[in-house]
């Protein structure tokens, strides 16, 4: 039901630019925060940015000033623009809600397949 479609991947120079972006369905998307991780290999699952239903965003250290999250409600759809890449932006990046599942409410992680971000030097 809650899927989440990444897409925008690919194989860029250092110093180039990709934008990313994720479809959502099955849930309500514009009350949600959206929120972009990215995952390599040896190492746990790292946040990267997130934005508010608003329209409020947050960046980890390590992209500020390089990435853009965005959303566009009415395409139920979440961007991730990375400007300034570099080889250590290398991962699969995913796009993430958290939901509140059953009568416990218990929060519950979506994530959609990931899309490789690949970046040479």
């Amino acid at each position: 039901q809650v899927q989440l479609v990444e897409s925008g991947g690919g194989l860029v120079q250092a110093g180039g630019s990709l934008r990313l972006s994720c479809a959502a369905s099955g849930f309500i998307f514009r009350t949600n925060v959206m929120a972009w991780y990215r995952q390599t290999p040896g190492k746990q699952r790292e946040w990267v940015a997130r934005v508010t239903s608003i329209g409020s965003t947050n960046y980890a250290d390590s992209v500020k000033g390089r990435f853009t999250i965005s959303r566009d409600n009415a395409k139920n759809t979440v961007y991730l623009q990375m400007n300034s890449l570099k080889p250590e932006d290398t991962a699969i990046y995913y796009c993430n809600v958290w939901l509140l599942s059953g009568a416990n409410r218990t929060p519950t992680g979506y994530w959609g397949q990931g899309t490789q971000v690949t970046v040479s030097s």
